[in-house]
């Protein structure tokens, strides 16, 4: 993050975001996300893994206690032995969004 001409923090510029690994995008969306509480983020980014229909580990029920998203992107990512695959392109538009946007 940069700062701006009065010492404060300043939104990254695009490039910089895209400069940036997807898992690192990840982290710092998933960080922001969490310090805003924003469950929404959360859920869209779960419906564009890989068989996102498919898994359930988040019912999506808000009385369900489960993994946090965090646990859930892991244990996918673990049970099914791949990265992002063919839905890099959407997350990292969506973390680069999210972290330009808030």
């Amino acid at each position: 993050m940069t700062e701006s001409s009065t010492g404060g923090p300043t939104t990254p510029s695009f490039a910089e975001l895209d400069a940036l690994s997807t898992e690192e995008l990840r982290e710092r969306a998933f960080a922001r996300a969490r310090d805003r509480r924003d469950v929404g983020f959360f859920w869209s980014v779960l419906r564009h893994l890989p068989d996102a229909d498919e898994a359930s580990v988040l019912d999506g029920s808000p009385n369900s206690v489960g993994p946090t998203v965090d646990e859930a992107v892991a244990l996918w990512r673990e049970l099914t032995g791949h990265g992002y695959e063919e839905a890099a392109p959407l997350l990292r538009a969506a973390f680069i969004d999210y972290l330009s946007k808030h």
